[in-house]
């Protein structure tokens, strides 16, 4: 059943209009119910929008409130906290190409081992940031748009550029 649910998702949900238009034909509770046939774990009041690609989607949990950017590329295994906001064109890696052998082509080498995202609560991706494998983005953090995220991001941090640096802290007591 999942694999038809999964069909449905790439075949229809994926091309239906964004969630904010008026005449969005339910494509918001389309994919809400989508999602949580394909994902492992999904909480209350999820937003999927249009265009989102999550592979299979076996990998990824997703707390409650939070969404997934329009036309946002995530692969698991991904744990997305509660209220997370997450704009346009998001991608977020749990592998990588190897590249360590000189005498074979890097594409003749495979993929590294994955290794997990944890998004924290109440975090917000900016547009077309990009968070790497391994990556643990903690809770109330903002990551700038077109971000290159290569490691941990503090809790109530303000982080932007490629790689991304401490922007400031949210609060000044943090």
């Amino acid at each position: 059943m999942k694999k038809i649910y999964l069909m449905l998702y790439y075949a229809v949900g994926i091309k239906m209009p964004r969630s904010d238009r008026t005449m969005n034909f339910g494509a918001k509770g389309f994919r809400r119910f989508l999602a949580k046939k394909a994902f492992k774990k999904v909480g209350t009041q999820i937003n999927i929008e249009k265009g989102a690609f999550f592979g299979n989607g076996s990998e990824i949990e997703i707390g409650d409130y939070s969404g997934i950017g329009i036309n946002a590329q995530i692969s698991g295994p991904i744990k997305i906290g509660n209220y997370v906001m997450m704009g346009p064109e998001v991608m977020i890696y749990t592998s990588n190409h190897n590249f360590s052998e000189k005498d074979r082509p890097m594409i003749m080498q495979g993929n590294s081992k994955t290794k997990p995202v944890v998004i924290e609560d109440d975090v917000w991706i900016g547009a077309r940031a990009v968070i790497l494998p391994g990556v643990t983005v903690h809770k109330g953090s903002i990551i700038a748009a077109g971000s290159i995220i290569t490691k941990d991001v503090q809790a109530y941090s303000i982080v932007g550029g490629n790689p991304a640096k401490l922007i400031k802290m949210r609060f000044e007591n943090e």
